[in-house]
């Protein structure tokens, strides 16, 4: 699968995973994720029915409550209470389903629906979360949990005891470099993840308060065989899938063509 970020700051994710829909015939493909917080449920329901449609089916939907929301002077009261709301109404909308939602955060008059077809009446959800009570929560509704920012081995275990439900899958997926330098990819990725260091390392219960997180929790990096080895621990250590993000190389391209031609073939 193909997940694009809709980090906020960065360009929307519903572009160039349209352009991908049109190019691509079995990965599925979504964001991961989108945000309740700065996109209404309408508009989320909206971008996943056209992706849907655009990709014949392939399309899933990661939400999240996001980071740096401050910086737009939005409230960040009551997340739990937000995606839940979201689910709701997203999913009423796929399903055709007009009764109409009445949420604490969100509501959904009685008789709005989205005015056009759709392929699914349901997709699959990823919920992104460092929170016990969200993951908690997510192991209800969710087919995936996303720990985001994160290649900690110690991590899956506490989080699968959080999500109490053996089948949701568990993913982690965090800023990735590959290149034939190890020591090159690994001096660039600590440059990438730098700026959510701040923003997951607080959060990582396997860490002590106080301690200095090493760089390769939270990242990724080195040769083409360094990368494979690190998505296999993470596989034995309990992650159902590992996400390798941007910035994957030295160029874009170069980066995708490095993990498709000399990562894959390790791990398959």
């Amino acid at each position: 699968m193909i997940s694009v970020f809709h980090d906020l700051l960065y360009q929307p994710a519903i572009g160039p995973l349209l352009l991908m829909a049109r190019v691509t015939e079995r990965i599925r493909l979504g964001p991961a994720a989108l945000n309740p917080f700065t996109l209404h449920p309408y508009e989320i329901a909206g971008q996943i029915a056209m992706l849907d449609a655009v990709s014949g089916g392939r399309a899933y939907l990661g939400l999240a409550k996001g980071a740096w929301l401050d910086r737009l002077g939005l409230e960040e009261e009551r997340p739990l209470s937000a995606l839940r709301e979201a689910v709701e109404i997203v999913r009423a909308l796929l399903a055709g389903d007009a009764a109409g939602v009445d949420g604490e955060r969100f509501t959904l008059a009685p008789g709005t629906e989205l005015a056009y077809p759709r392929v699914r009446n349901e997709v699959p959800l990823l919920i992104g979360t460092w929170g016990r009570e969200t993951a908690r929560w997510a192991g209800t509704v969710a087919d995936e949990v996303k720990i985001g920012g994160s290649a900690n081995p110690d991590l899956p275990p506490t989080v699968r005891r959080w999500i109490d439900n053996p089948e949701v899958r568990l993913v982690l997926g965090c800023v990735t470099v590959v290149d034939e330098d190890g020591e090159w990819a690994r001096t660039h990725a600590a440059s990438a993840v730098q700026p959510y260091l701040d923003v997951v390392g607080r959060h990582d219960p396997t860490l002590e308060p106080g301690d200095v997180p090493r760089l390769e929790r939270f990242c990724i990096a080195g040769t083409p065989e360094d990368v494979a080895a690190r998505v296999v621990e993470l596989w034995e250590a309990g992650a159902d899938r590992v996400e390798l993000g941007t910035p994957q190389g030295r160029t874009p391209l170069s980066g995708v063509e490095l993990i498709c031609d000399r990562v894959l073939p390790l791990v398959r």
